[in-house]
């Protein structure tokens, strides 16, 4: 990792771990480094997906003329390669820093884990859209917190697992 890169991840844990003051001894550092980071990853998401559904498909059926893509789904495709890297980012370099997990296997777990993501993103939406009649952006925060649960379980005891040696040293 570059000097840059270094004094960034030196910065972001600073921070973090300034504000886990407080709650030292009620919540696992660990966890806390994740709810932050997440809950970033989170706001950068639902930011960038109100940007694209609104100005960047602009509402709008977008017609690829083998497939016709509804605007909701559409902007959760453009923003999702953003938010897959800042997540696997902040969570291998932030987070999850005691994985016993090769980065390399970090990254297919990571995919696998999102895969899933994708999965239960896709279904809320469509559900929540399509026959709950909800306002996209605010599917997308109902989605969205039932993806963080799924998610960082998943992240936790397989993307990025550590023994349980290492573990109760955070």
């Amino acid at each position: 990792m570059g000097t840059l890169a270094i004094n960034i991840r030196v910065i972001i844990i600073q921070i973090i771990d300034y504000f886990y003051t407080p709650f030292r001894g009620r919540i696992p550092l660990e966890t806390f480094r994740y709810a932050a980071t997440g809950g970033f990853n989170t706001a950068l998401d639902i930011f960038l997906y109100f940007i694209c559904y609104n100005f960047v498909v602009d509402k709008q059926v977008v017609d690829l003329q083998i497939v016709s893509i509804s605007p909701h789904i559409a902007a959760f495709f453009i923003v999702f390669p953003v938010t897959f890297f800042t997540g696997f980012l902040l969570a291998k370099y932030i987070t999850f820093t005691n994985s016993e997990v090769r980065g390399r296997v970090q990254l297919i777990r990571y995919m696998i884990s999102v895969s899933g993501s994708i999965f239960l993103n896709y279904v809320f939406l469509k559900v929540l859209v399509e026959f709950g009649a909800l306002w996209p952006t605010l599917a997308k925060v109902i989605t969205t917190g039932i993806v963080v649960i799924y998610s960082y379980f998943v992240q936790k005891f397989y993307t990025f697992k550590t023994s349980v040696l290492v573990a109760s040293r955070i």
